[in-house]
């Protein structure tokens, strides 16, 4: 693949529980033109077990995949290529050395995302492939390990909820041994039951024009229900799923039951999320889904598009909780303006001149004070909880718990031992940018100065070097002693700072 740095060629690559998916599409005047798709059936969640430990034999099985993709891949610029884990990889407890190999075998950066961002994506994916006009539907997705309910109006989402539940989660526990009669089936239809009333007063409440389902398991129904002659044009009604399940128990297994329209790949999987498909249209009411050919993946790449184009939902998220928890905007401001000084002048030797690590830097400056909303005492440990546990739409698992790091580490003892649970890959640079917000804070802990001292901040490999006026610490004591602590703390990930005027 050619290397292409004005970002005209996007991928997005989704690592599901049941199937590995990649998408590579050129931009053009905003939209996409898909240049190639790739798509193995990996059964990641497969290979997980009772104590949700990922078995060696699943882990060779998706790296092996991923080195595939990432022949396609590797040569796209940083910032092209966007890559996620789900379900399984949320809850995997071995998880770490996994995702080490995978992003070399890809050669990107891999992140996990929540259940309500991986829900986003889909609504987003879903909307911009029906190009959805402002009526309100519901989108669902069974994915291997968890299932996606969104409500949205246009391309916004209005509700969105993921329930642990999933094509291969329930097949695995319910028709483990192929077999299906009227017992299990029952189980599972009430299991997921079970699940699905949590949501199911608010979203029977809120209403839609029309369900749409976004997966491979409900494109397969979807496919079955025509070939079968069970309804018209691949739509999918109550009754043709309760004639589904019918032929299934009848016939005693899916293998027996030569269902039309089912490839040799979903036999083991099929039957787990039909009883998830039955439930959700019994409880929810659903009269009819249709199905739709965009769903994660294509969500990844408007996503992406968009923080190519300055339109980052992360950077509405911050917003939102800034308003939220009433923060001081202003002061907000006059540290992220320093801080941006700052990093400008050492980025380049820090390698932190990708806008990503900009951007990290200033949320952190708007969300640093959040804490406060709870107590002044040890706020910044407050603001860090708050940064990590809320939901924040746009971010994966990872950027959270890195910019909840990054606040946490703005003031007293450096956040040493929380950046080494970091990613290996995103430990140097979380520690770079908290010495850049450390600094920032240290200019501007009185809060009616204004961030206008020029401080000259220069790197020379581990010794860092800060300039001040002529005369500037003697007429301010209390920075000087504040800067004292720092030389101490900084001491402790090995940087030299020396400060002179």
């Amino acid at each position: 693949m050619e290397e292409n740095n004005s970002h005209d060629v996007l991928a997005a690559v989704d690592l599901g529980s049941n199937s590995f998916h990649m998408i590579i599409s050129r931009v053009r005047d905003g939209h996409f033109q898909v240049v190639d798709r790739l798509r193995e059936m990996v059964q990641l969640r497969a290979g997980l077990d009772k104590h949700n430990y990922l078995s060696l034999e699943a882990q060779e099985r998706a790296i092996a995949c991923l080195e595939r993709f990432g022949e396609r891949i590797k040569e796209l610029p940083y910032g092209s290529v966007r890559v996620v884990g789900t379900n399984t990889l949320r809850i995997a407890h071995n998880s770490r050395r996994f995702l080490r190999q995978a992003r070399l075998a890809l050669g990107h950066p891999i992140e996990i995302i929540t259940g309500e961002e991986e829900a986003r994506l889909i609504y987003l994916g879903v909307a911009h492939s029906l190009a959805f006009d402002s009526s309100r539907r519901l989108v669902m997705d069974i994915g291997g390990g968890s299932t996606e309910f969104i409500i949205g109006e246009g391309f916004k989402g209005l509700m969105r909820e993921s329930l642990e539940m999933g094509c291969v989660s329930f097949s695995q526990k319910y028709f483990a041994d192929g077999k299906v009669t009227a017992d299990n089936t029952q189980q599972a239809i009430l299991a997921a039951a079970r699940r699905i009333r949590y949501i199911q007063r608010p979203y029977r409440q809120a209403g839609w024009q029309e369900a749409i389902g976004a997966s491979g398991t409900i494109r397969t129904v979807a496919n079955i229900c025509k070939e079968q002659g069970w309804s018209d044009d691949g739509v999918i009604t109550a009754e043709a799923l309760g004639k589904m399940i019918k032929h299934l128990v009848d016939a005693g297994s899916v293998k027996e039951a030569n269902l039309n329209g089912l490839s040799e790949e979903r036999i083991n999987v099929l039957v787990g999320g039909l009883c998830i498909l039955y439930a959700a249209f019994d409880r929810l009411g659903i009269d009819k889904m249709i199905v739709s050919d965009g769903a994660l993946r294509e969500g990844l790449l408007y996503d992406l598009l968009g923080r190519i184009q300055h339109d980052d939902e992360r950077d509405r998220t911050v917003t939102t909780l800034m308003r939220r928890y009433d923060v001081d905007e202003a002061h907000a401001k006059r540290v992220a303006i320093m801080a941006a000084q700052l990093l400008e002048q050492v980025a380049h030797e820090w390698e932190l001149d990708h806008d990503e690590f900009l951007h990290r830097l200033q949320w952190a400056c708007k969300l640093h004070e959040v804490g406060l909303s709870i107590s002044h005492h040890q706020f910044h440990k407050h603001s860090a909880y708050l940064v990590e546990h809320s939901d924040m739409p746009g971010f994966s698992r990872e950027e959270q718990r890195a910019l909840s790091v990054i606040v946490r580490g703005q003031r007293r003892s450096f956040p040493k031992k929380h950046i080494e649970k970091l990613p290996d890959e995103m430990q140097l640079s979380t520690q770079r940018v908290t010495v850049l917000l450390r600094l920032a804070m240290v200019f501007n802990r009185g809060r009616s100065e204004q961030a206008d001292t020029y401080i000259k901040l220069s790197i020379d490999g581990k010794k860092m070097t800060l300039m001040l006026p002529d005369g500037w610490l003697k007429e301010h004591p209390l920075t000087e002693a504040d800067l004292q602590h720092e030389v101490e703390q900084l001491r402790k990930v090995d940087v030299k700072l020396q400060v002179f005027d």
